[in-house]
């Protein structure tokens, strides 16, 4: 069975270590920890891992943020992968530094990439693992926020979380969505 890990974040140097690509940041973590290598393919980087008889595709698209929609419906096809063993990895500003909801579906809640996935696949049932960034900027700072990098404090709480993460794809994997959400949401 395979299943479509999904990194949303932007590619390039400027990019790097920003919050709107924590995305990438969690499957270099998973990938790292797996002892595995990301490759450049059509529409991103990608790299597998075997997990007790599943393969997980891991994919950080190259088609910017805005534009993810493109790849997961590529690699979602070319893997035949069903929906329902897709997982994105995003950011979210409602939510506190550090808090991972993991849903089944749902908005994209303002989300470009999310909104730009439901328009290219044409509806949102797809689980999601969102990563709270927090909210810590002045009105109309946005965008400045999002695309900034992490300051010292949230770096040096990066690691654990990204571990947290790995945990719940896993889990998301082997266990399912529900008993996923029961297990890790809150915590």
């Amino acid at each position: 069975m395979k299943y479509l890990i999904v990194g949303l974040g932007n590619i390039g140097l400027e990019y790097e270590n920003t919050r709107h690509n924590i995305g990438f940041t969690i499957l270099d973590a998973f990938a790292k920890a797996s002892n595995v290598f990301f490759s450049e393919n059509r529409y991103g980087s990608t790299c597998e891992v075997k997990i007790k008889g599943k393969t997980l595709v891991m994919l950080k698209p190259s088609t910017f943020m805005n534009l993810s929609g493109n790849a997961v419906r590529y690699w979602m096809q070319k893997e035949k992968i069903l929906v329902e063993n897709v997982l994105i990895i995003v950011d979210d500003l409602a939510l506190p530094f550090g808090t991972l909801r993991l849903k089944p579906n749902g908005s994209a809640a303002g989300h470009n990439g999310l909104k730009n996935i439901e328009e290219i696949l044409g509806h949102n049932n797809y689980a999601r693992l969102r990563f709270g960034i927090g909210s810590n900027f002045p009105k109309g700072r946005q965008v400045e926020y999002v695309l900034g990098k992490w300051d010292d404090e949230e770096l040096a709480k990066i690691q654990d979380r990204a571990e947290r993460c790995g945990e719940i794809i896993k889990s998301f994997c082997l266990e399912g969505t529900q008993l996923t959400m029961t297990r890790f949401n809150g915590k």
